[in-house]
């Protein structure tokens, strides 16, 4: 066999893939099908009209056929920061905005410029695996910042594990796959953190459309000198279903766009033209159409919360966007327990441990005791059948 790049090869696999394996070729009966709850995206099309919209460009638009500017649409990039200083009353220019082919795709390209091999990243727990596997391809270091049972992670924590090698401290928030909210003060407070000891800080905001509260999650881009420290990571899929589409956003310096821009014309050379298309439309008209998704996602998110009262044993750790993280009652390891689910439950969930590092690997635990629910596609009559069928798991 040739050569692999053993940084690759210690990778571990895909997590989403390596649960599908686990129902491959299997058949569910259909009084009790199977319960996908694995994965965080919707499986709906995006509204008619936007996708009415995406398809006239198809046919009318010779240009959207063709590359594209390797940092985006302009008429997005400007679209994106006039709302971003408007929703979080800072000042954003276009230029500081760059749209990439999907968030992860933001993260690897902002990690690009940050980051070479040898050096190191801050991730807390649980952490998003992208992230994770991201940083053990590219031979950079991950330093775990542990959490305790509210899953928010700590800056005072975190100073403690800011070495020479540290390069950038990531928050994911709300949080894939806890679903916990930052406080706005704990943001704040990684941001003044991240500037004192002059390394990045990195705010992935994929689910931040679904949050909990109204109004701006945080002030960070009402400082002026926000884009010293910040980079701030951003995701259409979710908000307007185009997950195939492949469309995200990076807020930072122009200074680093120009980096990121040599790391995306080297490996897409331009993010998808009519998924930014049909981005554009959705900012511009379906601002009613998302609040009622987000109603929808927090009313699921409350029959999650009443459904696991009544759960025995089962502690829910956190709760939000498209997500539910429970410790489970067993004696058992959560990737044995998560099979178990598949069995004998008819529901698939990911396994805390592909967010977090296993006891063998200096982990605390929490690898094991734990589980994540991806709501985003079952309503809340489902989401009530699924802690029936825990229920009947007993202990």
């Amino acid at each position: 066999m040739h050569p692999i790049n053993p940084n690759m090869a210690a990778t571990f696999p895909p997590p989403v893939m390596e649960a599908r394996r686990w129902i491959a070729g299997r058949d569910f009966p259909p009084e009790k099908p199977l319960i996908n709850l694995s994965q965080a995206a919707p499986v709906d099309p995006p509204p008619e009209a936007l996708a009415r919209a995406m398809a006239e460009a198809l046919v009318t638009r010779p240009s959207a056929h063709l590359y594209g500017p390797v940092l985006g649409l302009p008429e997005l990039r400007e679209e994106l920061a006039a709302q971003w200083s408007a929703f979080y009353g800072g000042t954003v220019r276009p230029g500081q905005v760059a749209i990439t082919a999907g968030c992860n795709q933001a993260f690897c390209a902002a990690m690009a410029t940050l980051a070479a091999p040898g050096d190191a990243v801050i991730l807390p727990l649980p952490y998003y695996f992208n992230h994770k596997m991201w940083l053990d391809m590219s031979g950079i270091g991950t330093q775990v910042l542990p959490t305790g049972d509210d899953l928010l992670p700590d800056p005072v924590r975190a100073a403690a594990l800011i070495t020479e090698r540290t390069r950038a401290i990531v928050l994911v928030t709300p949080n894939n796959p806890a679903g916990v909210e930052y406080p706005p003060e704990t943001i704040r407070a990684f941001l003044e953190l991240a500037r004192a000891r002059g390394i990045a800080l990195i705010v992935d905001e994929t689910y931040r459309d679904f949050l909990g509260q109204d109004g701006a999650p945080h002030d960070l881009f009402a400082d002026p000198a926000w884009d010293d420290t910040l980079i701030h990571l951003y995701s259409f899929s979710k908000a307007y279903r185009l997950t195939g589409h492949r469309v995200g956003a990076i807020m930072a310096s122009g200074a680093r766009l120009a980096e990121v821009e040599k790391f995306l014309d080297t490996v897409a050379i331009c993010p998808p033209q009519v998924g930014q298309i049909g981005a554009l439309w959705g900012m511009r008209n379906l601002a009613d159409w998302l609040a009622g998704e987000r109603a929808e996602i927090l009313a699921r998110r409350d029959a999650v919360r009443a459904g696991f009262q009544r759960l025995p044993g089962w502690e829910l750790l956190g709760c939000g966007a498209y997500f539910a993280y429970a410790r489970h009652p067993f004696d058992a390891p959560s990737d044995v327990v998560a099979r178990r689910l598949v069995d004998e439950a008819h529901i698939l969930t990911l396994p805390g441990t592909m967010f977090g590092p296993l006891r063998s690997e200096g982990g605390d635990g929490q690898a094991e005791a734990t589980l994540r629910i991806a709501f985003a596609n079952a309503d809340a009559a489902g989401l009530a059948e699924v802690c029936d069928r825990i229920a009947a798991l007993g202990r």
